[in-house]
C-alpha cells in the first residue's frame, strides 16, 4: 500500500467511544524523580479504549518519562497506573510474569528506529514474535508479511535496515510493535528524526491506525495531527498536565496562557 492510499484512506476516521466509556487507561497522581531531581508532579489522566490522545507541550515536560511510567520502562516513584484491569501501584512491581504480560499489551514507538541492523526487515519484524508470543518461524513471517504489506513495505522484506530510508525504518518499527498484537500503541515523536515528507509517510499509518480504531497515546510535535487525528490534546509543562480537551478546542481556544503561548511559538517557527 502507498503512502498517498494510506494517506487517502485515513480521510474517514473511525467512530469515537463515547465519554461515559469506563476508562482503558488511568493513570493516578502519578509522581516520578530521577535522583532528587522531579520529572513528573501527582499526573492525573483517564483514556477511554478506541480514543487517539495526543501529548504536546515544551521539550523537557516529561512527556516521555510519562510513557515510559505507563509501560514501566520507568517505574512511578509514587502513584498508579491501571490498564483494563490491571492496577500497577508504585513500589509494588508486579512479578515479572505479570510485567511481561502487560508489556505485550503494550507497543511502543520510538524516536529512534532500534532496528537490528544485522537482520533482514522481515526477521526485525519476526523475531519479538518467535520469541514472546512462542509463535513458530513461519507462522511469525507470514503474520510480519501481513504487517509489511499494511505499512506499504512488503516489497522490503528481504532488504536490510540500512538500505531503507528514516521513514520506512520507521514504519517497520511500526510494524514490529503491531506484531505483537498490542491494545494500546505509545508513540514517543515517531517523526522528530525525520524530514517532512518521510515523516508524512509515516503519520500516514497513524492516521490509519487511528480509522481502525487503536487505541494511541502519541507524544508528538506534529500540531497538525494533534489537532486533526486525535480525539484530545494533553498540554504539559514542566511535569504537570496544565490543560487537556477536544483536540480543536485545545488547539484553537485554548484556555492556559501558557498553552496560548507555547502554540504561538510552534506556529511561528
Amino acid at each position: 500500500m502507498s503512502s498517498m492510499t494510506l494517506i487517502e484512506s485515513a480521510a474517514v476516521l473511525a467512530p469515537r467511544p463515547s465519554s461515559g466509556a469506563e476508562p482503558f487507561l488511568r493513570l493516578e497522581a502519578i509522581h516520578k524523580q530521577f535522583g532528587p531531581y522531579p520529572v513528573l508532579h501527582d499526573v492525573c489522566f483517564e483514556m477511554a479504549k478506541g480514543e487517539v490522545v495526543a501529548i504536546i507541550g515544551p521539550s523537557g515536560s516529561g512527556k516521555s518519562t510519562l510513557l515510559r511510567c505507563i509501560n514501566q520502562l520507568e517505574p512511578a516513584t509514587r502513584g498508579r497506573v491501571s490498564m483494563d484491569g490491571v492496577h500497577i501501584e508504585a513500589g509494588r512491581p508486579l512479578p515479572k510474569s505479570e510485567l511481561l504480560k502487560l508489556r505485550r499489551r503494550i507497543g511502543m514507538v520510538f524516536q529512534s528506529f532500534n532496528l537490528f541492523p544485522h537482520l533482514t526487515v522481515l526477521r526485525n519484524v519476526s523475531l519479538a514474535q518467535i520469541r514472546t508470543l512462542g509463535r513458530s518461524p513461519e507462522e511469525a513471517d507470514a503474520r510480519s508479511l501481513q504487517l509489511l504489506d499494511r505499512v506499504g513495505l512488503a516489497d522490503k522484506a528481504n532488504a536490510y535496515p540500512a538500505r531503507c530510508s528514516g521513514g520506512q525504518q520507521q514504519r517497520i518499527a511500526i510494524a514490529r510493535a503491531l506484531a505483537l498484537d498490542p491494545e494500546l500503541m505509545l508513540f514517543d515523536e515517531p517523526t522528530s528524526a525525520l524530514d517532512p515528507e518521510l515523516g508524512l509517510e509515516v503519520l500516514a499509518v497513524m492516521k490509519e491506525l487511528a480509522r481502525e480504531g487503536m487505541s494511541m497515546l502519541v507524544v508528538t510535535h506534529e500540531m497538525h495531527f494533534a489537532e486533526t487525528v486525535s480525539d484530545r490534546v494533553v498540554v504539559m509543562a514542566e511535569g504537570r498536565i496544565i490543560e487537556q480537551g477536544p483536540s480543536a478546542q485545545v488547539m484553537r481556544e485554548p484556555r492556559h496562557a501558557r498553552v496560548a503561548q507555547f502554540l504561538q511559538a510552534v506556529r511561528n517557527r
